[in-house]
């Protein structure tokens, strides 16, 4: 059963607020950060793609933390255009690995999305073992199309995302290099509405292989 704690850690612009579930008594293989959308547009870490995932990423195995980016409920400080938050989400990593010094999943919704990505894409992080970008907002914003980083991604998307088209998402996979994998939720918008069901079996089936691989 997962232990469900909350509270802050050290950000660089003062505290992070935090929830991580964590499996007691377990052996897991990996552990896993999940970022959140939008803080100017409502994304928290409460927002239900982002529960969905921790949930699901938990069942499979996997420690995760969850994490309000700067300016968002107790979280100091205020929204920064992405620089910034790209500082949280290193103290949300670091903060992990002093709890679990484990191979990391980085997955992301939306804004999220797009901070992995740009983190990812800066460098060589030899401590991720994989990224999961959900909902890229690839018609919103700039996101990285040259990743440093040169592990196994994940993309899951609605095929009908108002913030990212299908044609969109293709070209941007396309250019991405291996390895890598994607998964359309048919009939899915940006937030999945009424599709929790087919994104949680996609997200499951996607990353079983490797969080399950130790016969966890």
């Amino acid at each position: 059963m997962a232990l469900i704690t909350t509270g802050v850690f050290p950000g660089p612009a003062g505290q992070l607020e935090y929830i991580l579930n964590d499996l007691p008594g377990a052996a897991p293989t990996h552990a896993a950060v999940v970022c959140h959308p939008h803080p100017l547009h409502g994304g928290t870490m409460h927002t239900r793609i982002v529960f969905q995932t921790a949930q699901g990423l938990n069942e499979l195995g996997a420690p995760v933390l969850r994490f309000h980016f700067r300016g968002v409920g107790k979280s100091a400080g205020s929204y920064d255009h992405g620089v910034g938050e790209q500082q949280d989400l290193e103290a949300a990593i670091a903060f992990l690995r002093q709890v679990h010094r484990l191979p990391l999943v980085l997955a992301g919704f939306s804004f999220g999305a797009t901070m992995v990505a740009k983190l990812l894409a800066a460098g060589p992080r030899p401590e991720v073992a994989q990224a999961v970008l959900l909902g890229l907002p690839v018609d919103r914003g700039a996101v990285p199309h040259a990743w440093g980083w040169r592990g196994p991604k994940l993309m899951i998307s609605g095929d009908q995302d108002e913030f990212a088209s299908r044609a969109s998402l293709e070209a941007y996979y396309g250019q991405l290099p291996e390895p890598k994998a994607r998964q359309w939720i048919a009939g899915g918008d940006h937030f999945l509405a009424g599709q929790i069901p087919a994104f949680r079996a996609a997200l499951r089936a996607q990353l079983a292989p490797l969080l399950l691989r130790a016969g966890g």
